[in-house]
């Protein structure tokens, strides 16, 4: 691969970096992917390990063991990381693939050769390490990178490092990863059901404060969730909602209008659409004389970020979100 190098990870938190190390050896594992050869099948893969385990997703598991089996040769560059000591340990492959007695099964034997203090690297070098694949290939400035700064296996010299006073790479792969979750997010809306989108909407009004109910299976009210201070609708805001899961179909006006019929003074209105609204539709609802807010799925991810540390147990079982801490310059 020329000048590239093959970043693999030593199991999650780098736990098998001195196995890796000591053995002379990276390795991935993966084991509902049974007996695996040369050249790979990444969509029969993906249905073999969907056999064994159907609810999780199997595509970025397969394009490692491809790349793992296919991609890399004897003679490539090769990179792990030790969290622990703050060392990428830089090596070249040795062998094909082979079975060992390894929770990581999958491996091919490594020459170690040096070693890069991370704190050497320059910090869009650093950035780029730190994706979460299990295995990647680090290409052009980064690899240079790498390479300028390794040193002789063992050697305690410290690290030299150069001031970096140029925020835009943080910058840039802050907003990166917050534009990739907001993604992920509306993705994992996008995937619940009619009824857990209901109650996705009903979770947002109780973690608002309201106390909220959803219609019955099979009820023909026109109203999905209903929500008022006193969950009877005896205390003003009254507030009435009706919910469209129908990705790729935009709601329009004549659906804002047969929506707020009936309605009456001190009734407020959410009308959710995760497949978005016309022109025609919102300028319905802007000139309606009853109050109402129209919520695509954008707007439903931002307000269930906004709110999601008042979630009931439950609306956390429906959406289960991990929070993510970075540093600030």
């Amino acid at each position: 691969m020329s000048n590239d190098i093959w970043m693999v990870r030593a199991g999650r938190g780098g736990a098998f970096a001195e196995d890796f190390i000591e053995g002379n050896f990276v390795s991935i594992g993966f084991p509902a992917a049974g007996e695996v050869t040369s050249p790979v099948d990444k969509k029969a893969l993906v249905a073999r390990m969907l056999a064994k385990h159907p609810n999780q997703k199997w595509m970025m598991a397969a394009s490692q063991l491809k790349r793992f089996f296919d991609e890399f040769s004897v003679g490539d560059s090769v990179l792990t990381y030790d969290p622990g000591q703050r060392l990428y340990y830089f090596g070249e492959i040795t062998s094909d693939v082979k079975t060992i007695d390894h929770q990581l099964s999958r491996c091919r034997e490594v020459e170690w050769i040096g070693q890069v203090n991370r704190d050497s690297l320059k910090q869009a070098t650093r950035n780029s390490l730190g994706a979460i694949s299990t295995l990647f290939a680090i290409r052009g400035d980064a690899a240079a990178d790498v390479r300028a700064n390794m040193v002789e296996l063992g050697s305690n010299a410290e690290p030299t490092i150069e001031p970096d006073n140029d925020e835009s790479d943080s910058e840039e792969i802050v907003v990166n990863i917050e534009s990739q979750s907001h993604e992920l997010l509306e993705d994992r809306i996008a995937s619940l059901d009619w009824e857990q989108m209901q109650e996705l909407v009903a979770e947002i009004l109780e973690a608002m404060g309201f106390k909220s109910d959803v219609s019955p299976r099979g009820s023909d009210r026109g109203i999905d969730v209903f929500a008022s201070p006193d969950g009877l609708g005896l205390k003003e805001p009254r507030i009435f909602v009706e919910v469209k899961h129908r990705l790729g179909s935009r709601m329009g006006a004549d659906a804002i209008r047969t929506f707020l019929g009936g309605r009456q003074p001190g009734d407020r209105c959410l009308y959710v659409s995760t497949g978005g609204f016309s022109k025609e539709a919102r300028y319905e609802a802007d000139r309606a004389n009853v109050p109402i807010k129209l919520i695509d799925l954008p707007k439903l991810r931002e307000l269930v970020v906004e709110h999601y540390e008042s979630f009931s147990p439950t609306g956390i079982a429906l959406l289960p979100l991990k929070k993510v801490f970075w540093p600030v310059s």
